[in-house]
């Protein structure tokens, strides 16, 4: 897309920005992004600020075909926190891993990942940040919704192992994109004056 002004370039990025929301992933269905598709959206990630270029991050894809596997994991998971927990609530859990049409989940790699131990975590985390919001941005672009589900299963030693994470990695939230089929009211953003202040 060419834009004839650093002024529309402005107005088009203001608008993706304000447009975009968090959708359940109980409201996207098929189709989902394209294999050209996911190549695209995911590419965005690169752009996002990374001092060093350690690429503090990293993305494990869920195919349709292993979320079996995904499933298996969320309902003993919640099993482990919660022995006590009945065959609905475990099946509840279960169905997370089969909700949208493209599922990844989105790890940070921390320091002791490499030599480069001055950069420290928190800026890594700013870095994985960045990746994950160009991810949303150019998915929500291209028409589709997108939304992030966290939880304790996060933490558990079964993804761990399931995702073969190393002990400076740390799964942080799963990345679920598809076709919106209801939308819910825009929310309310913060008023700039609450979050910015001058020196």
């Amino acid at each position: 897309m060419e834009f004839a002004s650093g002024k529309e370039l402005m107005e088009y990025t203001n608008a993706l920005i304000h447009s975009r929301q968090n959708v359940s992933p109980r409201r996207l269905a098929e189709p989902g992004p394209s294999d050209q598709q996911c190549q695209d959206i995911l590419g965005t990630a690169a752009a996002a600020p990374d001092h060093g270029q350690l690429v503090p991050w990293r993305f494990v894809i869920v195919p349709k075909h292993r979320r079996e596997l995904l499933a298996e994991v969320f309902g003993l998971a919640l099993l482990d926190r919660d022995p006590n927990a009945t065959p609905e609530q475990v099946e509840s859990a279960r169905e997370k891993a089969y909700r949208a049409p493209f599922l990844m989940l989105a790890i940070a790699r921390l320091a002791g990942t490499d030599t480069q131990t001055e950069i420290g975590n928190s800026e890594r985390l700013v870095s994985f940040g960045c990746a994950i919001q160009n991810i949303l941005l150019s998915a929500h672009g291209a028409g589709f919704g997108t939304g992030l589900t966290s939880g304790q299963a996060m933490a558990s030693p079964r993804l761990r192992a399931l995702f073969s994470l190393n002990r400076h990695e740390q799964a942080v939230c799963c990345i679920n994109i598809g076709t919106v089929t209801k939308r819910k009211p825009a929310r309310l953003r913060p008023d700039m004056a609450s979050f910015v202040t001058s020196l």
